[in-house]
């Protein structure tokens, strides 16, 4: 039904033209003015672009309903379809051009070897654009992202969900929604990660605990990885770690990996806090504590500190005020005497 109505305005923009012509040809009779002689010419060139405009509006409603949720019980992916659209568009237009051209009298051979001749220059004129088309055309093909992937790139940086994949570049709305315009041959080059077809989003963190607590680490870990195993959000079919890991400058480290079951970045930040904070529960419950970076330093006997130093300085120095004070006021005192 969609089609239809896409042809509709074609439908009728035909009406008008042989409408045209037949009046043209009731005119013809009458007068023999040199625009009458054209008349069949242009009603085959008019037939031929009301046929590309029809197919035209056709692939573009074909588009629509094949990416369409309410339309599609299962829409087709959009940049698929929307490749295949541009195709069948040029497709169409070439054909059209082609047609026109051997309408008019031009010789089609003769054309089609000026457009290989052509087509050598431009290739050398135009080395860059026809790069980045065969960028945009492997990207159709490969498919390592489509629109609405987040993706990066370590090579570059490139960092964004992906809004438009055209012929020449893609459009990449940086997470600080500035648009960020790639040319596709620079995907030709470079590695591009696509975080959107994760299964899994890993928690990976090493935790120390304080030398004094090492009685409890056993226990400690067993706890932390039995509260993984019964946590709702964490995948078991991952792998799973939980292990003491090393002797630590000033702590025992614990080593934690493990997977979650969404992918989503909020979700996940909400299920690593959870999780960390369980793991703190479980280190107080023990009496242990997270350790924090300390140094100890041992001095022989009878060597002092600067802070000692300076705190017998200063008591020296409230001595000589305190005796200044006094004699200050033993003067005063002389002082009232002899008045």
């Amino acid at each position: 039904m969609r089609l239809l109505h896409a042809a509709r305005k074609p439908a009728v923009a035909f009406i008008w033209l042989q409408g045209v012509y037949w009046a043209a040809e009731v005119a013809y009779h009458f007068s023999e003015a040199e625009i009458f002689t054209a008349n069949g010419t242009l009603l085959q060139i008019g037939f031929v672009w009301v046929v590309v405009w029809a197919m035209l509006r056709m692939v573009k409603e074909a588009e629509r309903i094949l990416v369409s949720p309410v339309k599609m019980r299962k829409p087709m992916d959009y940049t698929t379809v929307n490749a295949i659209s541009k195709l069948l568009r040029a497709v169409v237009i070439i054909t059209a051009v082609l047609t026109a051209l051997q309408t008019l009298g031009f010789s089609i051979s003769g054309v089609l070897a000026f457009g290989g001749v052509g087509g050598i220059a431009v290739g050398f004129a135009a080395k860059d654009l026809l790069a980045n088309f065969f960028g945009g055309f492997i990207i159709h093909l490969d498919r390592p992202f489509k629109v609405g992937d987040w993706v990066r790139s370590p090579d570059r940086n490139i960092e964004g969900t992906v809004e438009h994949i055209g012929w020449r570049l893609s459009t990449i709305r940086t997470f600080d929604q500035r648009p960020l315009y790639v040319p596709n041959a620079a995907f030709t080059t470079i590695a591009v990660e696509n975080p959107s077809r994760m299964f899994n989003r890993r928690i990976s963190e090493t935790i120390g605990i304080r030398y004094a607590d090492i009685n409890s680490m056993k226990q400690i870990v067993d706890d932390i990885r039995d509260m993984l195993k019964n946590h709702e959000e964490i995948d078991l079919d991952r792998t799973l770690i939980v292990n003491f890991l090393a002797y630590g400058p000033s702590s025992l480290d614990i080593m934690v990996y493990t997977f979650t079951k969404t992918t989503q970045w909020v979700r996940f930040h909400e299920i690593k806090e959870d999780v960390l904070l369980k793991i703190s529960d479980i280190i107080q419950g023990y009496g242990a504590e997270i350790a924090f970076p300390t140094r100890t330093l041992h001095l022989p006997e009878g060597v002092k500190v600067n802070g000692d130093s300076e705190e017998s300085q200063s008591s020296g120095k409230e001595s000589e005020d305190a005796g200044a004070q006094n004699s200050g006021k033993q003067l005063e005192s002389q002082n009232d005497s002899s008045r």
